[in-house]
């Protein structure tokens, strides 16, 4: 398994792998009266970092122990079988059009929980496969056989295939990119999903710029720092 951009796993330690613990938490308590199973993940444009997000946050719910299927439903330009180096000759497409069983097209990982359903072969008719009926009996069974299932999605600003998708989903998360998401754009991306009535659960904000010791090294920094000034103040009041 490569280990490109999936940084919960090169370095499970480091300030973002903890921030995609985070998310996980934060996806875990945001609904009390229905399990959040499925979760379409999407972006308002190309390049904003969906793909990334996706396959860090499924690596860290296999981590918490649950049996994680990770979907590449981006059927125009599919990364995910990229990130982890694997074959994309067999996957979705091949399961919703020729009926190949699931358990034939799936790919296990190394890592333990996690496993991949890749695009497959190119379709000429994304949006229709997607929006089928066989492809909401296939998420039925999937979240029936697994904990977790995420569906990586195309950008809902240029296509229709996430509203789509989020209408079979339990939740939506979108994502943008600090300094290139316009707000207009991300304001639009969140009405379209609105439109088709989709749970949004929240929005993760990508590649915002650290500096100097960083969020978490400042966020860190200032609370210690504070703690000590109270240590400090204490200590002169019992000398007076």
């Amino acid at each position: 398994m490569s280990v490109k951009e999936l940084i919960s796993l090169s370095n499970p330690k480091s300030p973002i792998s903890e921030a995609y613990r985070t998310l996980r938490t934060n996806i875990q308590f945001s609904s009390f009266d229905k399990e959040i199973k499925c979760i379409v993940i999407t972006s308002s444009g190309p390049r904003e970092g969906k793909t990334t997000t996706i396959t860090n946050l499924a690596i860290t719910m296999a981590q918490s122990n649950k049996k994680v299927l990770l979907i590449d439903a981006d059927l125009r330009k599919p990364q995910v079988h990229k990130r982890f180096e694997i074959n994309n000759q067999r996957g979705l497409t091949n399961v919703l059009a020729q009926h190949i069983p699931l358990k034939d097209a799936v790919q296990r990982t190394s890592l333990e929980g996690l496993d991949i359903l890749t695009s497959g072969p190119k379709p000429p008719n994304p949006s229709e496969i997607l929006g089928s009926n066989s492809m909401k009996e296939f998420i039925k069974e999937a979240v029936e056989k697994y904990d977790r299932v995420m569906i990586d999605a195309p950008p809902v600003g240029v296509v229709t295939d996430p509203a789509i998708l989020s209408t079979i989903a339990d939740g939506t998360i979108l994502v943008v990119s600090s300094g290139k998401t316009y707000i207009e754009e991300a304001q639009r991306a969140k009405q379209l999903l609105q439109n088709v009535n989709a749970n949004i659960l929240g929005v993760v904000m990508n590649k915002i710029p650290v500096n100097g010791k960083g969020y978490y090294g400042y966020y860190y920094y200032h609370y210690y720092e504070e703690d000590e000034v109270a240590v400090t103040s204490k200590r002169k009041r019992r000398k007076k």
